[in-house]
């Protein structure tokens, strides 16, 4: 099978007939898209979590409970508005705004579907295309990481100031290994157009040939936005609620519904960026000579691959513990970006082979098998190296420095911490007493005798 059809024009999708009016159209159903399905969003998440830990969820405002996250949303509404007096104002005030607007930006340039007749004119479903369109994703996501830290150094409190600083580190961390994830992307696609990368998937979705490229990119998708086990920027048992503990009322409700919209975009990218985008699973596809690729069918199918994705979002989220923030900067450092960078190097010599020494795509893929299984019989005749048997240890628990290793672990069973500098304070005192109470009364039985 062919991994790669006939050269893919840059851009697609053809906006020669939209008019300002179509445009308009567009920008104002993405927008009520996007908050219609932050809504549902957050009814979908009450609803899963509490299925997996057997509860019923919201069930009392409207069928299903579907009105609590409306309810939720007009008590934000009319809740005090509060602003720190330390804060600095201007900037407290924008940040919220620049998080909410970077993430509404993403959908642009997402495909719902092919062209449709839409009052009459011929038109894609997306509102725009370039042939840099995931570059600009990119950028939308760095950009809105600003309003995070501004938002946490505006509040002029601790708890946000380390939270903003951690998302900075998070942001660039993980935005590196899902840059690299998606590069071998465009080196199969031959483009960097997001209907030119649905374009490129008639054959076979993309997740299939860059399965690991596709793993990376969804752990990279929850680090990138704040979400359990990664949401060190806003850990609750850290940092009280991170860069949103200073905010409240609406400003607090735009970093909430900015978090939501980047779970929505990043879902997105992956659905067209690895499942296909707008089109129909195998054997759907094939029926009636792909007549459910065409028309208004389309949107259901990407609609259904984007939920997938909330899905998993939500089943993490109720299934994982948070990381250690030391655990969580090795996986993204030592693992996530070492692997991407791997696996670019592969995809580029694969396709380099490929296309300049006339070979097959199944004499390759032999040939890397081999070495893989050469590598896996190597490492089954490398000795294991053997622990150094040192002095046994005296029974009964052992003291240990918990700072020992750099950062303070909690003890293992067995295990006792030295007493604090306040507790050898308070033993050192209460002993002193203890002789000072017992002198006079020594003493007494003595002249007494």
């Amino acid at each position: 099978m062919r991994l790669i059809t006939e050269a893919v024009p840059p851009v697609t999708a053809d906006f020669s007939n939209d008019t300002w009016w179509i445009w308009l159209i567009k920008a104002v159903a993405i927008v009520v898209f996007l908050l219609t399905s932050v809504l549902i969003a957050i009814w979908f998440e009450r609803k899963v979590v509490a299925r997996m830990q057997v509860r019923p969820g919201p069930n009392v405002h409207g069928p299903f409970g579907l009105l609590q996250s409306l309810a939720d949303a007009m008590k934000l509404l009319v809740k005090e508005d509060m602003t720190v007096k330390a804060a600095d104002k201007l900037v407290y005030i924008v940040a919220p705004m620049i998080a909410v607007f970077c993430s509404l930006l993403v959908f642009a340039v997402i495909p719902f579907g092919p062209q449709v007749d839409l009052f009459g004119i011929l038109t894609p479903l997306q509102l725009t295309d370039f042939p840099v369109a995931v570059l600009y994703i990119l950028a939308c996501a760095s950009v809105g990481v600003y309003g995070i830290v501004l938002g946490g150094w505006s509040s002029g409190s601790t708890y946000p100031l380390l939270g903003s600083v951690r998302s900075t580190a998070q942001v660039i961390s993980y935005e590196l290994a899902m840059g690299l994830s998606l590069v071998s992307v465009f080196i199969l696609a031959g483009s960097m157009s997001t209907s030119g990368i649905v374009t490129s998937q008639t054959a076979v979705w993309w997740f299939l040939p860059l399965l690991p490229a596709f793993v990376i990119y969804l752990i990279s998708m929850v680090g990138e936005t704040n979400r359990l086990p990664f949401d060190l920027p806003e850990a609750e048992g850290e940092l009280v609620s991170g860069y949103m503990t200073e905010y409240s009322s609406m400003k607090f409700a735009w970093f909430f519904l900015a978090e939501y919209i980047n779970m929505l975009n990043v879902s997105a990218v992956a659905t067209t960026l690895f499942l296909g985008g707008w089109r129909a699973p195998w054997p759907i596809s094939a029926i009636n000579d792909g007549m459910f690729n065409h028309g208004w069918w389309p949107v259901l199918w990407f609609l259904a691959k984007l939920w997938f994705f909330m899905f998993v979002f939500v089943w993490i989220r109720g299934s994982v513990l948070r990381f250690r923030y030391d655990q969580f900067m090795k996986i993204g450092w030592k693992v996530l970006i070492p692997a991407a960078l791997i696996w670019v190097v592969c995809v580029g010599a694969v396709q380099g082979v490929r296309q300049f020494s006339g070979l097959d795509l199944r004499s390759i893929l032999f040939v890397l098998a081999g070495i893989v299984l050469v590598g896996l019989i190597v490492s089954f005749l490398i000795p294991e190296k053997k622990q150094p048997t040192g002095p046994r240890r005296p029974p009964g628990p052992q003291v240990y420095d918990p700072y020992a290793g750099g950062y303070p672990v909690p003890p293992l069973p067995g295990q006792v911490l030295p007493p604090s500098p306040r507790k050898r304070r308070a033993q050192a005192a209460a002993e002193a007493e203890d002789e000072t109470s017992t002198t006079p009364q020594v003493t007494q039985e003595v002249h007494g005798g």
